[in-house]
């Protein structure tokens, strides 16, 4: 089985400037998210798209594949994620003779990973022939039965979702996951015929939370530099 990975990462970042190959730590923050593909072993190639000059010589220098450079119209604030892994795809189809069958989607602003996490949701994939997808996530310390509300038409805020008995407590309500963006994983026929990123025969894979922080803020950054030095320090 041909696996390709893709790394997505764009120049332009509003709530952390440059926050791809922003120094984390020893290493440009994407450089953790090539390392993770390039030590799986069941990843035949790593390709990175970028419409980035600066974030592909980076990208390079740690190994990845950057054999193109992302059209703008894929790197606007907001062009969705399907669409450019799915340009990224074809491209090494039609252009470097690589037909995966399967593509996983490492998201570089989620440097917490394992590799074992990768390999789970490989797996998953492989031992399912019905499975078109697997997405990584984490239980959600918020629930729409029992915390989180809406607005309606009326003005009045009311739960998200109704349950069938009352919930007076967290700990009945059912349980609900967030999705933390880490991990994708489509088979390749499905990938380039869908339209949503979540649709078909999804499956999933839970990460502890603390494994599951995305960085989108100066606190998620500084939170991650806190665990990995934490991490280190532990495996001394």
């Amino acid at each position: 089985m041909r696996i390709l990975c893709t790394i997505c990462a764009r120049e332009g970042s509003k709530g952390v400037p440059n926050k791809n190959i922003r120094e984390l730590l020893d290493k440009p923050l994407i450089a953790y998210t090539i390392e993770h593909a390039l030590d799986c072993s069941l990843i035949e190639r790593v390709v990175v798209s970028t419409d980035s000059e600066i974030i592909a010589n980076i990208a390079k220098q740690y190994g990845a594949e950057v054999p193109f450079l992302r059209p703008s119209d894929l790197a606007t604030d907001c062009a969705p994620k399907l669409p450019v892994v799915q340009h990224a795809v074809e491209y090494c189809i039609k252009n470097m003779d690589f037909e995966p069958d399967y593509v996983v989607d490492l998201d570089p602003t989620s440097p917490l990973r394992t590799i074992k996490d990768i390999e789970n949701c490989i797996n998953l994939i492989k031992a399912d022939s019905n499975c078109d997808s697997v997405v990584t996530g984490y239980r959600s310390n918020k629930n729409p039965y029992f915390n989180m509300v809406e607005t309606g038409k009326d003005g009045f805020v009311k739960l998200c979702k109704q349950a069938d008995m009352e919930i007076t407590n967290r700990q009945r309500a059912p349980i609900v996951f967030a999705m933390n963006a880490s991990i994708y994983v489509w088979k390749t026929e499905i990938l380039l015929n869908q339209s949503n990123i979540i649709s078909g025969k999804v499956k999933f894979v839970e990460m502890p939370e603390e494994r599951s922080i995305d960085i989108d803020s100066e606190i998620n950054f500084k939170l991650v530099e806190l665990i990995i030095k934490e991490n280190m320090l532990r495996n001394v």
